[in-house]
């Protein structure tokens, strides 16, 4: 992880999935024909799926550039390294890039793009991941589809998108079920994906303070919910949800989430080795982590994510004079080692 200060001048890049259907592309041409005055590339990895109305495109005076290959894996990581370099020798020619993967496609591969290659990751910067879902359908999709899940997982921002579809009760129900996976994101309840875009674009998704500060209750689930390993056998691997005076709340079999906060001053000498090890170690479980950290005698707040195996982190800015220093980390993922975790934080106090 470089430690030198961030320049300025880093691109935000927004990664846009969602499953088939869910509304991405209804989203995307409200951003490219919106009249907020910034001009966006926009990178869309065509599969099958109705393309970006081009004449919308074209009136809206953007780039889009269509990645050739629909899977997204080392060969679109390549095309997508590709492009954004082109992009960059064009640069002041607009305000941010947005990608679109495919609707099947994991958010992994493109996410760590931008932390692996190293020429991207000095020119552009992940602001965040939004996701798309599809109030009618997405519980059904969290039952069949794994990247409907992983989609879920990894956002910094949700879009529960088709609400005029469903009803009051069955809106609270997918949105428990969203929680159970990522309790971490902004969730939006929108129609035809109407939403500020100032919600969606420009949120640095680093920035974890609202998200902790704001912690929701279901996080604070009473002990005896906990203790639920006797129902497994029952249970075919499915959901369990609990009633917490009217609120549901579902325990996501495979997918977990925790944070981690504490108001001592971290070493970095033995942060970083702690970190690197565990994602070496339990990467491939470990679907995003992130977090803000206070290390001792640095007057700036470090700010780091990782996706599976692959960390990026730099100095955000000052702590400001009288601002809580204290450090919070997030971890999604599935079957995460949630003992070894909370343990390896411990040892890491300057």
């Amino acid at each position: 992880m470089s430690s030198e200060p961030v320049s300025t001048e880093k691109l935000p890049v927004t990664v846009l999935t969602g499953y088939l259907g869910a509304g991405k592309t209804t989203l995307l041409n409200r951003i490219l024909s919106e009249p907020h005055g910034k001009k966006y590339a926009v990178i869309v990895n065509e599969f099958g799926e109705i393309g970006i109305d081009n004449e919308l495109v074209v009136g809206a005076d953007e780039e889009v550039f269509e990645m050739n290959n629909g899977c997204i894996c080392c060969t679109v990581r390549g095309d997508l390294i590709r492009i954004i370099e082109g992009l960059m020798r064009r640069k002041g020619k607009f305000d941010a890039i947005i990608v679109e993967t495919t609707g099947l496609a994991d958010p992994a591969p493109v996410a760590q793009t931008f932390f692996v290659d190293e020429n991207v990751g000095r020119r552009t910067k992940l602001d965040a991941v939004v996701t798309v879902a599809d109030a009618k359908w997405l519980k059904d999709r969290l039952k069949d589809a794994p990247e409907a899940k992983n989609q879920i997982a990894f956002a910094d921002v949700i879009l529960l998108n088709k609400t005029d579809l469903v009803t009051d009760a069955e809106l609270r129900e997918v949105e428990a079920r969203i929680r159970a996976i990522n309790p971490y994101a902004k969730l939006h309840r929108t129609q035809r994906s109407q939403i500020p875009l100032d919600e969606i674009l420009g949120r640095n998704a680093f920035d974890l303070d609202r998200i902790l500060d704001i912690e929701p209750e279901f996080l604070h689930v009473s002990e005896h919910d906990h203790d639920h390993d006797h129902a497994h056998g029952h249970d075919h691997g499915h959901d369990h949800s609990h009633d917490h005076g009217g609120l549901k709340h579902y325990h996501d079999e495979d997918m977990q989430s925790f944070s981690l906060r504490t108001d001592k001053p971290l070493s970095a000498d033995k942060f970083f080795p702690w970190i690197q090890k565990l994602v070496a170690e339990d990467g491939p479980a470990i679907l995003r982590c992130k977090g803000i950290l206070n290390f001792k005698d640095d007057p700036d707040r470090f700010v780091f994510q990782g996706v599976h195996m692959i960390l990026d982190g730099d100095h955000q800015r000052a702590w400001k004079d009288g601002e809580k220093r204290d450090s919070k980390l997030v971890f999604i993922g599935r079957n995460l080692p949630e003992d070894k975790i909370r343990k390896g934080f411990d040892t890491v106090f300057a």
